[in-house]
């Protein structure tokens, strides 16, 4: 430990953990403490702070601004396939088989991963098109984030194994294809999920692009960053762009109460447009 330039006690992780948790719902356990210093340690340097302590206290004075470089050196790493997995049961075994019913006429679905990350959720979104939509039909995922350089990983689609700890063994063999040699410990999806997917680079509180009408938007552990008002605008503005008894899937630590009047709860996170 006293090789360490910045001096980090379990106080300053009990602190992190703290923070992370009450802004994010995220349960950082020990085996996270290195990342922790690893990564917060860059923008302390970045900051010419002298220690952790000192950067804790500036990240619970300037709150939101701050608290967003926080939660994004932290959580790079944190996200895995078929995370809150039971989002993933609901699409597959009740929003599909209603949308291939109410679609029969232009066999077309469209799912938005809106703040897709470094692409688990939507190739997470894409083995379910794949496994429960029909043949023939248009099924694709519009995959987004404002971070060009997750994009970029998620259109390479090449992961660490340990990210597959959400996936069953039967979709590892059927989804994934494993590194040998060099690439030892990699995972590559297979090119026909890549197909399905379309990533592009979008701040969500500019204009959008997407021409495609929207059936279902993932937008999980995302909100956490702005302010209810802020909120409240993005999430009317998906209330617009979903049919009505459309669905929105958000992180387990966010919620829509006293934000949008539009959705109704079904539970665990997930919500159907109403008007």
């Amino acid at each position: 430990m006293s090789e360490r330039e910045f001096n980090f006690q379990d106080g300053d992780f009990n602190r992190v953990k703290k923070i992370v948790y009450d802004y994010a719902g995220i349960d950082l356990n020990e085996s996270k403490k290195n990342l922790v210093y690893n990564r917060l340690s860059k923008r302390i340097r970045f900051l010419n702070m002298q220690t952790f302590a000192e950067y804790l206290n500036y990240v619970e004075a300037q709150g939101e601004s701050e608290f967003v470089h926080l939660i994004n050196a932290i959580t790079t790493n944190l996200t895995f396939f078929f995370r809150e997995n039971h989002h993933f049961e609901y699409l597959a075994n009740t929003v599909i088989p209603g949308l291939v019913k109410a679609n029969q006429s232009k066999k077309k679905i469209r799912v938005w991963s809106a703040g897709c990350s470094t692409g688990e959720e939507p190739y997470s979104i894409a083995i379910i098109l794949k496994e429960t939509v029909p043949a023939g039909w248009d099924a694709k995922v519009i995959a987004t984030d404002l971070d060009s350089n997750v994009v970029d990983t998620g259109q390479r689609g090449v992961y660490q194994i340990d990210r597959l700890k959400g996936v069953t063994e039967e979709r590892k063999k059927r989804w994934f294809l494993k590194g040998t040699g060099s690439q030892e410990g990699l995972v590559k999806v297979k090119p026909e999920l890549q197909d399905v997917i379309e990533f592009d680079q979008l701040n969500l509180m500019s204009e959008w692009p997407i021409k495609d009408a929207i059936d279902v938007i993932f937008c999980r552990n995302v909100v956490i960053y702005f302010d209810k008002p802020t909120q409240s605008k993005l999430f009317n503005r998906y209330a617009d762009r979903l049919p009505d008894n459309g669905h929105l899937f958000i992180g387990h630590s966010e919620s829509l109460y006293k934000v949008c009047d539009r959705f109704e709860l079904l539970g665990q996170t997930i919500y159907k447009k109403l008007h």
